[in-house]
């Protein structure tokens, strides 16, 4: 026996582990899923506000420039719409070649077509006049669009990219020979010994003080609209965490609970005691059925039967408290007490039974075995409160609790599918909303003696058939 007890501790501390590793696991999965959710839902965004935008300036640029050659830069923007549908079809979470290289080619592509003169111009001007035109402010586009769908690295990236491009487009502009140069000396004696205004107004002129105030004003805002978008992928994995533990509550209690306990700051550490209605429901002759059998078969049985009583008791509202093997404990009425909750547990106790002679009839039809579930229920008062230290849990204990599993052990004496106590049956005929419909199948029994209470226990049955 020592052995045994040494084997569970060891099993029982490397399921406390697995548990641990188990919640890491959990939230790493709902964020990973939150931002893949974010990721694509932005990218989609990303590319049609690239979209909106090309359309946009397709549609201005004849405007501010109506001449045939602007046809060139018109039909280039078919190219960036383009890279934006690869960037859709290549985009996933997490470090992506393909796409940086995507990027990359948007802030190439606008570079060359602000630097480098339109082939189809009859009009050859100085190359310092295509940063007359302001092409740069096209870039912002790019990375406000770049917000929407990917990292705060890559945000920066940009930035930095950008900027290199910027540099090297504007080196090769100052080694390109000069062609204009009567005109710059035309304009040099226009404007005398101010050298400042001769900068400014020279067609030759690159302009490298204004070439770095671009590219430092592009890191500087790159750099804040990285950290928005680290912020904001902060708030996204929080939020991540919030529903892990939501999705956690949801396990265990219905739906209606748990945004209950969602929006409450306080709703399990108070200890307390309040007036529960238990139920305890179990699987007869199940050692019997597991004899011998093939343990998936055995497990595919356990699921099948958890599944339909956890439906039922969360349709009922109710909360559940624990798997016991081939059985469950629920109850109703916490971690709140309600208006129904005798009514409710009585109402799920025959829904109990009716979803598991659905269950049987589907078993029939595949040649398996029919199974035979027994209930029972109490109401009472219990305590209600977190214990344990490391790894809580919500517990319900209380004289109520023994009585109802005791209660459930009577079903086979009686040769019933449930067991209901008196004080339930009483509170549940007080609750507003009950009907005769709710005891019609009930049959009051002489009261039993239950182990641990002092008093005997009225009683009231309800056959298979009948429930």
């Amino acid at each position: 026996m020592s052995a045994l007890a040494e084997a569970v501790d060891i099993t029982n501390l490397r399921s406390e582990t697995a548990g641990r590793a188990d919640a890491r696991q959990d939230t790493l999965k709902f964020a990973e899923a939150a931002l893949a959710d974010s990721k694509r839902d932005g990218l989609l965004l990303a590319v049609r506000a690239r979209w909106v935008a090309l359309a946009i300036t397709a549609v201005t640029l004849p405007i501010i420039n109506p001449n045939w050659d602007v046809t060139y830069y018109v039909l280039m923007l078919g190219f960036f719409a383009l890279i934006g549908w690869a960037q859709l079809k290549v985009g996933k979470v997490g470090r992506s070649r393909p796409e940086l290289f995507l990027i990359f080619c948007d802030l190439a592509l606008l570079t060359f077509l602000s630097v480098v003169p339109n082939p189809w111009s009859s009009v050859h001007w100085p190359i310092g006049m295509q940063f007359r035109f302001d092409s740069f402010i096209y870039f912002f586009i790019f990375l406000a669009t770049a917000t929407l769908a990917y990292s705060w690295r890559t945000v920066i990236a940009i930035g930095f990219w950008t900027s290199a491009l910027w540099a090297v487009a504007v080196g090769w502009a100052y080694l390109q020979p000069e062609s204009h140069a009567a005109l710059s000396e035309r304009v040099r004696e226009a404007v005398g010994a101010d050298i400042r205004m001769f900068e400014i107004i020279d067609p030759s002129s690159i302009g490298f003080g204004a070439r770095f105030q671009q590219v430092t004003v592009f890191i500087i805002v790159a750099a804040i609209l990285a950290l928005m978008v680290r912020r904001s992928n902060a708030l996204l994995i929080s939020h991540a965490g919030i529903e892990r533990e939501r999705a956690n509550l949801a396990r265990y209690f219905s739906p209606n609970v748990v945004n209950e306990l969602s929006g409450n700051d306080e709703p399990l550490t108070r200890v307390r005691t309040q007036d529960v209605a238990v139920l305890f429901a179990d699987i007869v002759g199940f050692t019997a059925y597991a004899d011998g059998r093939d343990p998936t078969e055995v497990i595919g049985t356990l699921r099948q039967f958890h599944e339909r009583m956890e439906r039922e008791v969360f349709q009922h509202g109710g909360t559940l408290d624990k798997y016991l093997g081939d059985g469950l404990m629920a109850t109703f009425g916490t971690p709140f007490a309600g208006d129904s909750d005798a009514l409710n547990a009585l109402r799920c106790a025959r829904a109990m039974i009716a979803s598991i002679a659905e269950l049987n009839r589907e078993r029939k039809d595949r040649n398996e075995p029919p199974i035979q579930v027994s209930v029972g229920l109490h109401y009472g008062q219990v305590v209600l409160g977190d214990i344990g230290l490391n790894r809580l849990e919500f517990a319900v204990i209380g004289t109520t609790v023994n009585a109802a599993s005791r209660l459930e052990s009577l079903t086979r004496e009686f040769g019933c599918a449930i067991v209901v106590s008196d004080a339930l049956v009483r509170h549940a005929q007080t609750e507003s909303n009950h009907s005769s419909a709710d005891f019609a199948s009930l049959v009051e029994q002489p009261a039993q003696i239950i182990r641990g209470l002092e008093q005997p226990v009225g009683i009231w049955t309800c056959a298979n058939v009948a429930c």
